[in-house]
Order: structure tokens, then C-alpha cells, then sequence
């Protein structure tokens, strides 16, 4: 799998996947170009994905088993004496759970990074043995405010909405930037075909002057942190001005009388002005809004991790809801799952910290309280899979000294992360281009695709794949029946196994992925074992909605033919495949209730207790900070190596020129920003887009990565350090990473040499790596 030809696979840089055929030479992506044959994206391909190389061909990859010592540094141990040991600890500590009545003490922190979803399932078998419901991971850094409210208002919080972008007569875009960040399908042909077509019409709300707002027809630059004052007006003046769709909201609503009420109290001039707007745009933006045949509204984390944010997901859907665009082309709608990304919560809630699980998941900025808690269940067994919270969880001092509070600390990467180097054991993974690998965040409508990805090179000696990882694991824990029984299920068909596991399941579910694995995955084509967990979903989905599987298929079988069809299908399409096509009005059979609940008391009682006198900035943090903004040749944490990188290579503080010249300092300067919690040394740099008294930061920096000289060099700002965890949605505990409250300051001088120092190694880094 190592000779020079074109493959197949997705970008992995954003969650829209697109599809691609990469060049391999050796171990090395050389060349990146769209897949004409994906059936989503359809040959689309954005700046990003042409350095994908870098994701698991550099000198950070770790090839062996890694334990720690008492001085805190690692050494290598074999793969038997790992998981012996690990197998160990984790049993005596749920033997100490059982004799103590108290629930599982272990916190599982990822299950899936961006495109490499294929270790989740058989992580969270872990998890289910040891007796524990605490998940964390990135989604629950970002989206549970918005799941709470589609719980609330749909009946299900894995009823996730979906955009009717490509048809739409009006797109209505808040807090993201489509043009660099991506976040629907052909994102940049979508915005350019509204740009270009006068039928159809763009709003954008953002406080920055985006590349997006900048072609829209009204941008309504805010204020930082005002987006529910802002929402709330313009849906006060819709009420106002009659734009409710009221044969709609009769026939799919309830609830409509008591949002009314509550908009029809807000003091629209107040709040207009409070956000720092012209109220004539936003009658213009009420305008189009009125005028529209086909709106659909695309959000992002500009409001999912800004001031109120689950207030601001569900004002959001109320504007479309409201006027009725909704479950027709070019409006929004829900969207059908082959397997769930998240889980549904019921109102169960942390002994901890009093937050609700919600989608399955306690918010990763309560990680470090539920370790440090003075608790009798308090978290012991801190396991960490594919991701990196020492980095990307804020508060960044209270998480690394949580990490070496925890009893036993597990990660399983690709790459020694700063995650890793804090842990008890670090366990090596294949890469996502070394295994068989999924794109979950499958969020179409009205027709939805899976793509399963197959290797495009051997997984690195001494790595395994998390499946063989897990299968391991449990074999030391002595919970898989012996070779014979194994052997035994293996001779069934896919349609008859399940059946004949279940009385070893009934005795310990926890062990069906591993089960699957060690059973049906060895009879899969390419040594495709790990996708074995696939099949359940696939027998789920089409007992649940056969006739939308059938449509998808072109396919006329019914029951487990058509599960076994679709299962086949999955793994013989390289590009994708439809896995679901429904008629749009079939969007109600999605939703948990019968109608969509508007009226949400907790949220209407939040919107009614806004108070722009109270919401003012803090005279001593003025500035407001976006923490993770999305440039040109910016990702994720997935790709450390600085090298891949073709500009912004100090990871530089962006800076409106009048605020740099406040402090007295000019581009190029090393400057200060400090928080309550934090302060980083970055280089500044102009960008006037901003809005006076925002600054920006870019995700994904903030890495040790090996120097040339035997050492680490951080590549770029670690900017949670500079992040309150306490700083959180009431709700969800989601941070406020869009509109964090900071001050500029100049740099030391000895601030400023440290920072350069560091600098000029990371470019001779970018330089060698070129």
C-alpha cells in the first residue's frame, strides 16, 4: 500500500469530510484533489487538505508503549506488559467501585477525533464495564447547548438540524464564516452561487467583517457577546411586523402564544443599540427575511461558545421555526443518523458539579473538577482516546494538574501529545490513514451518506489499530468467551450472529463491539475487521426506516437482506454512499414529538432576564478574544507538526490597528493578553476586519513539538491558559471561547526574547519540513 497511486479517502480537517483522491509516495499524501465520485461533495475541495501528509508521517508519531516513572518521564515497554498492567489497575479499581456502592470512577475523554471515528465504539465497551457514565469529549466543549434545545423542542437531542443551503433563496449566516471555516457541503461554490445570483440573498452576523459578510447583502456587525439582544429584537420585530407563519405554526407547533408574550416584551430600540448596530440594517435584514420564500439559517460556534449560548440556539431555530421555513427545500430541517454521533440524556445530572448530561456527555470544561473534587466519587481513571484535553480543554493549568491527580491516566494517539506526556500509559495508535476509517458527521438532508475510507498504508510497527487495542485489553481482563466459542459465532452469517451471541451478551453487554470484532470482523474484505461494529447500526436503521434505505439504495429488499445490502454497500463504495433518501415532509417522522414545542420556559425565562445594564465589559479585561479562529491555513489539534503550515507561522495574534496603538505597540511587536486566569506572549499582527475591541487567536497551535535538538518547542500560543472553565453556558457549560474577556499589554523584554527564540525554531522547523 506503499507504491505511488491515487487512492480514495476525506479530509479530515473539518467536520464536512469532503471527499478526495490523494497521491502516495512511500509513506507521504504528495498530492490532494477533490473526488468526483463522492456523492456529497461531489470533486469540492478548499485550500486546507493539500497538506495531509502531515497527520501521521512526522517525528512526533509514537511506535511503541510508553509508561511512566516516578521522575515523569517515559520509558518503552512492551505491548503485553501494557495492557497487563493497565488490565490490572482497572480491575481493582472497579472492584474498589463495587465494595464501596458507588458509581464508576472512570472519565472517558474523547472516543473520535475529526474523520477517525473507528475507536469510539470499542471505547466506550470500555466504559460500560467499568461501570461509568462520565464521557467528555469535543463536542461537548461546543454543541450540548444545542442539544438541549433540540431535545426540548424536537423531542430528541440527536435531533440535529440540518441546512437547506444549496436551495435557498435566503441564507441567513451567524457567528461562522463560511468562505474559511467551511461547515456545510461545497461551502465556497455555495456562497459564491448566492453572491452571484440576484433571485438569492445573504445576512450575515458576525462582529467581524468576514470574507462571508463581506459579499452578503446586510452584514450586521455586533457587538461581541450581544447575539441574544440581537436575535431577540429581530425576532420581536418579525412578530411586530406580522411574519409569523401562522398556518405553519398551527399545524407543526405548540407553544407559539408564550413566545409571543416574551418577544412582545422586549424593548427593541434597547437592545438594537446595545448590540451596537443600525437599527436600519436590521430592518433591512428583517426585510429579506420577510420577503423570503426559502430561508435556511447556518450557525456555528460564534454563538455556540459565545455569552449565552444555549439561549442563542434556541433563537436562533425559533427564526426559522417562526416563519415557517422549515422541513421544505432550502430551509432547515432534521437529518436521519446511520449510527448517532451522541447519545440521549433524560435529566440525569453529575454528583459533582450539578451539570446535566446532555447527549450522553458532562461538558469537557468540568473535566479537572470532576478529577480534584474532595468527593467519595470523584474520578479515579482518567482515560484519554484521540484526544488532547491538556491542550484544548480550558483552563489549562487546573486540567494538567487534574491529569496528575488521576490514580491511573491512559491515552491512546497517534502522536505524543501533551495529554500523553502527563499520563501513567501512552498506547500507540494507527493513524487514520493506516486503518479503516468513517466520516460520522453525516448531517444531510433530505438525502444522507456514509463514507467508510479504507488504509492507505500500513499502520506503523509497533502501533495497533484501537479495535485490536481494546480486543486486547478485554483478553487480559478475561471477559471473551475462549477460541472455541470465538471460532464457533464466527461460522454464523452476519444475520444469524448477533442472535446466537446473545446469551454471552445478556451476561456482559458491555463486551458486543469486541465480540463483533473477534467474530464478524475477520470474514470482512481488507482486513476491514474494525468496521464490524457498523453492522448493528446498519440492522437498526433499516428496521426503523426501510422505505428512506430503499430509496437510498434503489433497492427493493426488506428486513436484514436490506441491512446486509446497505452494510455491503458501505464497504464497497471508496467514495461514499447514500444511506437514506427521504421526502421532505417526511422530516416530521424524524422528531421524538408530535409537534415541535416552542415554548421552553427555562429559555423564555432567560431571554426576559437579559439586562443590558448588567451586560457590560469588565473595565479590567475590555478587549474581547476569539479563541480558536479559523484561517486560511489553520485546522485542528490533529495535525501538530508546524511544517504543514504555509503562513501565519507564529500563530499571531490578529489586532485592529487602533487597539495595538493603544498600548503603544506596532505590528511585528511581541504583546501580552492577559485574562483572569492567564497570560500568553504572542506576536501581533493588523488585520482591521475585526471590530474595535476584538482580538482573535487561531486554533490549533499551542503544541511541544520535538525541536531537531533533543527537545520540545511549543509551536505557537497555548491560548487556554488564558481560559476561565468557570466561564461557562449555565446549561451546558460550554465555554465562552468566542468572546473571552482579556487586556493588551506590552511584552517583557525578556517576555519578548523567550517568545522570538521559540519562534526561530519553529520556522527552521516549517522550513526543514518544506
Amino acid at each position: 500500500m506503499t507504491d505511488s497511486a491515487w487512492h480514495k479517502t476525506a479530509c479530515s480537517l473539518c467536520y464536512v469530510n469532503c471527499g478526495i483522491e490523494v497521491l502516495t509516495e512511500g509513506r507521504a499524501i504528495t498530492r490532494v484533489r477533490g473526488d468526483r465520485d463522492n456523492p456529497r461533495s461531489q470533486g469540492y475541495l478548499c485550500q486546507k487538505a493539500q497538506r495531509l501528509t502531515w497527520y501521521g508521517n512526522h517525528n512526533d508519531r509514537l511506535t511503541t508503549p510508553l509508561r511512566r516513572r516516578e521522575d515523569g518521564t517515559h520509558e518503552p515497554v512492551s505491548w503485553e506488559t501494557a495492557i497487563k498492567e493497565i488490565a490490572a489497575r482497572l480491575k481493582a479499581v472497579r472492584d474498589e467501585d463495587a465494595a464501596a456502592s458507588r458509581p464508576g470512577s472512570m472519565a472517558y475523554v474523547g472516543g473520535g477525533g475529526q474523520g477517525n471515528h473507528s475507536g469510539g465504539g470499542y471505547g466506550f465497551a470500555l466504559r460500560r464495564w467499568m461501570n461509568s457514565t462520565r464521557f467528555f469529549g469535543a463536542l461537548s466543549q461546543e454543541k450540548t447547548g444545542d442539544f438541549w434545545v433540540n431535545g426540548k423542542m424536537f423531542g430528541g437531542q440527536t435531533n440535529h438540524t440540518a441546512e437547506g443551503v444549496e436551495e435557498c433563496d435566503l441564507l441567513l449566516v451567524i457567528g461562522c464564516n463560511p468562505w474559511l471555516a467551511n461547515g456545510f457541503n461545497r461551502a465556497r461554490s455555495a456562497v459564491n452561487d448566492i453572491k452571484n445570483d440576484p433571485g438569492r440573498k445573504m445576512i450575515v452576523v458576525d462582529p467581524r467583517r468576514t470574507e462571508t459578510a463581506d459579499v452578503a447583502d446586510v452584514h450586521l456587525p455586533l457587538r461581541p457577546g450581544t447575539d441574544a439582544y440581537l436575535l431577540g429584537a429581530i425576532l420581536a420585530l418579525i412578530i411586530e411586523r406580522g411574519g409569523a407563519d401562522t398556518d405553519f405554526l398551527a399545524k407543526h407547533t405548540d407553544g407559539f402564544n408564550a413566545v409571543a408574550a416574551t418577544l412582545g416584551k422586549i424593548p427593541v430600540d434597547e437592545w438594537i443599540a446595545h448590540a451596537e448596530v443600525e437599527r436600519t440594517e436590521v430592518d433591512r435584514a428583517v426585510d429579506l427575511i420577510l420577503a423570503a420564500e426559502a430561508m435556511t439559517v447556518r450557525v456555528e460556534l460564534g454563538i455556540q461558545q459565545g455569552r449565552n449560548s444555549t439561549l442563542n440556539s434556541y433563537l436562533e431555530k425559533l427564526l426559522y421555526l417562526i416563519t415557517g421555513n422549515f422541513g421544505r427545500p432550502g430551509t432547515n430541517a432534521l437529518h436521519t443518523w446511520l449510527m448517532p454521533l451522541w447519545s440521549e440524556s433524560r435529566g440525569e445530572r453529575s454528583e459533582i458539579t450539578g451539570f446535566e448530561y446532555i447527549g450522553g456527555m458532562l461538558p469537557l470544561n468540568t473535566l479537572a473538577e470532576e478529577i480534584l473534587a474532595d468527593h467519595p466519587n470523584r474520578v479515579r481513571v482518567l482515560w484519554v482516546e484521540s484526544s488532547n484535553p491538556a491542550n484544548t480543554a480550558a483552563d489549562t493549568a487546573s486540567v494538567e494538574r487534574a491529569i496528575g491527580a488521576a490514580e491511573l491516566s491512559v491515552v491512546i494517539d497517534v502522536a505524543f501529545t501533551e495529554t500523553a506526556a502527563l499520563a501513567d500509559y501512552v498506547l500507540p495508535a494507527a493513524s487514520q490513514h493506516e486503518k479503516w476509517e468513517y466520516t460520522f458527521f453525516d448531517f444531510e438532508f433530505p438525502t444522507n451518506y456514509f463514507h467508510l475510507r479504507p488504509p492507505l498504508f500500513d499502520p506503523l510497527p509497533g502501533t495497533l489499530v484501537e479495535a485490536e487495542i481494546y480486543a486486547r485489553l478485554f483478553e487480559a481482563l478475561g471477559l471473551l468467551p475462549d477460541q472455541s466459542t470465538l471460532d464457533e459465532l464466527a461460522g454464523k452469517s452476519r444475520t444469524e450472529l448477533l442472535k446466537a451471541a446473545g446469551p454471552i451478551l445478556q451476561g456482559n453487554p458491555a463486551i458486543a463491539p469486541i465480540l463483533l470484532y473477534r467474530t464478524l470482523g475477520p470474514s470482512l474484505p481488507g482486513n476491514a475487521a474494525s468496521v464490524a461494529v457498523l453492522w448493528p447500526g446498519c440492522l437498526a436503521l433499516a428496521k426503523r426506516m426501510p422505505v428512506a434505505v430503499q430509496r437510498a439504495l434503489h433497492s427493493d429488499k426488506q428486513g436484514p437482506a436490506l441491512a446486509s445490502e446497505l452494510f455491503d454497500r458501505i464497504l464497497d463504495s471508496p467514495s461514499g454512499t447514500a444511506f437514506s433518501t427521504h421526502e421532505h415532509d417526511e422530516v416530521w417522522q424524524l422528531m421524538r414529538h408530535d409537534r415541535v414545542q416552542l415554548e421552553v420556559p427555562e429559555l423564555l425565562s432567560w431571554l426576559e432576564s437579559l439586562d443590558p445594564a448588567q451586560d457590560r465589559p469588565d473595565p479590567e479585561y475590555p478587549l474581547s478574544l476569539i479563541n480558536g479562529q479559523r484561517r486560511r491555513h489553520n485546522a485542528n489539534q490533529i495535525l501538530r507538526p508546524p511544517s504543514w503550515r504555509r503562513t501565519d507561522p507564529d500563530g499571531a495574534l490578529h489586532v485592529r490597528t487602533d487597539d495595538l496603538k493603544a498600548i503603544q505597540a506596532r505590528e511585528g511587536d511581541w504583546v501580552a493578553v492577559v485574562s483572569r486566569t492567564g497570560r500568553i506572549v504572542v506576536k501581533a499582527e493588523i488585520d482591521d476586519s475585526l471590530r474595535k475591541g476584538q482580538l482573535a487567536l487561531p486554533h490549533g497551535f499551542g503544541m511541544a513539538v520535538p525541536d531537531g535538538r533533543g527537545g520540545r518547542v511549543v509551536n505557537g500560543p497555548r491560548i487556554n491558559i488564558l481560559t476561565d472553565a468557570h466561564d461557562r453556558d449555565p446549561i451546558a457549560g460550554t465555554p465562552h471561547h468566542k468572546d473571552m474577556p482579556v487586556r493588551l499589554e506590552l511584552a517583557t523584554a525578556q517576555e519578548s526574547e523567550a517568545a522570538e527564540r521559540d519562534a526561530e525554531l519553529v520556522r527552521a522547523l516549517i522550513s526543514a519540513g518544506s
